[in-house]
């Protein structure tokens, strides 16, 4: 072989080991462990099926309603909602993810069956009393997630004889060994009937909140609690701030979302206006870097890639939703998910 050949050679041999060297450098990275935990939740606007319940209030998502609610409509709402969830880190699915506004587990069980979903979620559902049969649900990633407990936890209005809402559900469990995340997933009462009128329905569901957050302090002072969900109120509204005793700083919960209200952002559009209705608060020790998992407010998001949004004549973006009284859009939801990063 002349001089040009065995150099040829070697330039081409250097130039194969490099490839295959950072081929392989790239196939064990990409195996290697996420470094951080993604939990969320989305009120995602009548998740209902098509058949009629005869114990609910499920009329107008029925085929024959107003609003003629059917199966092609069904299915690409399933494919909507599961779009949106993958889209918040489709290398990193939610391990934990709460939704609003679901009929049953069997929505759900079909939602976690859709392609970007298939195989990686199992659910947690219980029928609650509200009388519209809207419920309160988690799916969980059980290769990732360790379930521990679950409960749900109701109450009963003023006035009212016997409870009439959605529960409370909350479940614990750990994605790093040793290190138990409590969950809150709500959706409290809503303002209709009038904004004062309702103060007290969302007072009581704050309160009970705030108690059994007050149990695990007793057992566990330093315990990590996530509370996730449509509250119906803003930061600053007293259910939120005083009864919850959800604030800004100086407290043993925070509430993560006080930026975005300060940057007249939100999860909700009304009247030309956006509110936090949909909260992160989390307790004061998942924001200290000490062992096991820990955020911070830079961790905190709404999710608003632009196919979710509306943008009408004037330029004014809404999140896109479903249904507008018995107009059909074909949208997503009238409320965006919010979300977290939970860093070891």
């Amino acid at each position: 072989m002349t001089f040009k050949g065995i150099l040829l050679f070697a330039v081409v041999s250097s130039l194969l080991f490099s490839f295959t060297f950072s081929n392989s450098s790239s196939n064990q990275n990409s195996k290697k462990k996420p470094t951080d935990y993604v939990v969320g939740f989305y009120n995602v606007e009548n998740l209902f099926d098509t058949l009629d319940d005869p114990h609910k209030n499920d009329n107008e998502f029925l085929p024959d309603s107003k609003k003629k609610w059917s199966t092609d409509r069904y299915a690409k709402k399933l494919n909507d909602i599961a779009s949106v969830i993958y889209s918040i880190d489709s290398t990193n699915l939610p391990v934990v993810f709460g939704l609003a506004e679901v009929e049953n587990k069997e929505v759900v069980q079909d939602l976690v069956k859709t392609e970007k979903l298939d195989g990686l979620y199992e659910v947690i559902h219980k029928e609650s009393p509200d009388p519209r049969g809207i419920d309160v649900a988690v799916i969980y990633q059980p290769k990732k997630f360790q379930l521990i407990s679950q409960e749900w936890i109701r109450f009963q209005l003023p006035d009212k004889e016997k409870p009439s809402t959605r529960d409370i559900v909350y479940v614990s469990g750990t994605v790093v060994k040793n290190d138990t995340i409590h969950f809150f997933f709500c959706h409290w009462p809503s303002r209709y009937g009038g904004t004062e009128k309702t103060i007290p329905f969302r007072a009581k569901a704050a309160s009970t909140l705030r108690a059994k957050v007050d149990s695990l302090y007793k057992i566990n002072a330093n315990a990590k609690i996530i509370i996730m969900g449509d509250l119906n109120d803003h930061p600053e509204d007293p259910s939120v701030s005083e009864t919850l005793k959800a604030k800004k700083e100086n407290s043993d919960l925070i509430n993560l979302m006080w930026q975005f209200k300060e940057k007249n952002e939100g999860t909700h559009f009304y009247k030309g206006d956006w509110g936090v209705l949909d909260h992160i608060i989390v307790s004061n020790s998942l924001l200290q870097k000490n062992k096991g998992l820990s955020t911070t407010l830079k961790a905190t998001f709404i999710h608003k890639p632009d196919f979710v949004l509306y943008t009408n004549k004037e330029g004014v973006q809404s999140p896109s939703r479903t249904y507008g009284g018995t107009n059909y859009y074909g949208g997503y939801s009238d409320h965006l998910p919010v979300y977290l990063r939970l860093k070891k």
